[in-house]
C-alpha cells in the first residue's frame, strides 16, 4: 500500500481550471511558494527589525505576526499532505519538551554551579561567536515596556504561528527539495543524509542559540521523517515556543525572545 505521504493528496476544487478567471489574490500558489512566502515575509519583518531599528518591539513583532498569519492562511501549504494523525500526538509532545529543556538548561541557574561550562556554552554555542550576548534590558517584549496584550500576542505569534511556518518551510519544503526540485515527490519519510546536514544546519543558523537550533531542527526532522507526517514536527514545535514563552514570561528571562 502506498504511503500517505509519497502520494500528496490532489488540489483541491478551489485549483480547478476555473480559478484561472479570478483575481491574483484569490488564485492558488503553486507549492514552492506557498511553503516559502509565509517564512519569507516573517524574515523580511526580523530584517527590517535589526537594520532599520537596530532591535525589536512589541508593536512590529505584531505585525510580522499578522503578515505571517495571512500569508500562511491565504497559501494555505498543508494543502498538500494528508490531515493530522493524532497517533502521533504523545511522541510529537515528547520530543517538544524534549527541546524546550535543551533550550533552556544551559543558561538556566542550574547551570551556575559549572561557571566555566556555562561560559563556554554563551560564548560559543550562541551568537555572536566567541563573545558573551549582550541582551537589551529591559526588553521589549516585556509587559512592563510594551504592555500584556502585546507580550501575549509576541507569545501567540511565536507558538502558532512562526513555528507552523517554519515546519512546512524547514521540513516540508527545504529539506526535500535539497535532495528534489520536483520536492512533493519525494517521501516525507525517506532520509537524505545530506539534505538533512544542510537543513539542520541552516534552522540553528536561524537562531541566536545556533547549537540548541540545531538540535531542535533534527528532533523535528526526526520526528517528520519517523512519522511521515508534518504535522507531528509542527505540534512538537508549537509545545517547544509555548513552553519557552511561558518560560520567559515567568521567569523574567526575556534573553531566549
Amino acid at each position: 500500500m502506498t504511503s500517505p505521504a509519497t502520494n500528496p493528496p490532489r488540489a483541491s476544487s478551489a485549483m480547478s481550471a476555473d480559478s484561472a478567471d479570478a483575481p491574483w489574490w484569490r488564485q492558488p500558489a503553486a507549492p514552492a511558494p506557498a511553503h516559502i512566502l509565509p517564512f519569507a515575509g516573517w524574515i523580511v519583518w526580523l530584517l527590517v527589525d535589526q537594520f532599520c531599528f537596530d532591535g525589536g518591539s512589541g508593536v512590529r513583532y505584531a505585525l510580522r505576526t499578522l503578515t505571517g498569519l495571512a500569508l500562511l492562511l491565504w497559501l494555505r501549504p498543508w494543502r498538500w499532505y494528508p490531515a493530522p494523525q493524532w497517533r502521533h500526538l504523545p511522541l510529537a509532545l515528547g520530543i517538544g519538551c524534549l527541546v524546550w529543556v535543551v533550550w533552556v538548561v544551559p543558561e538556566s541557574e542550574l547551570f551556575d554551579r559549572w561557571p566555566d561550562l556555562k561560559e563556554f556554552y554563551l560564548r560559543w554555542l550562541v551568537m555572536p561567536f566567541g563573545r558573551l550576548p549582550v541582551r537589551p534590558h529591559p526588553s521589549p517584549y516585556d509587559p512592563a515596556v510594551c504592555g500584556w496584550a502585546l507580550t501575549a500576542i509576541r507569545l501567540a505569534g511565536s507558538a502558532f504561528v512562526i513555528a507552523v511556518i517554519e515546519e512546512f518551510f524547514f521540513r516540508g519544503f527545504l529539506y526535500r527539495w535539497l535532495s528534489r526540485v520536483d520536492f512533493l515527490k519525494q517521501p516525507l519519510t525517506r532520509f537524505a543524509p545530506l539534505a538533512f546536514l544542510w537543513m539542520i544546519l541552516i534552522f540553528g543558523a536561524e537562531h541566536e542559540q545556533w547549537a540548541a537550533g540545531i538540535f531542535a531542527g533534527a528532533a523535528y526532522g526526526w520526528l517528520t521523517i519517523r512519522t511521515g507526517n508534518i504535522w507531528a514536527a509542527a505540534w512538537a514545535h508549537v509545545l517547544t515556543n509555548l513552553l519557552l514563552g511561558l518560560y520567559v514570561i515567568g521567569s523574567g528571562r526575556f534573553g531566549f525572545w
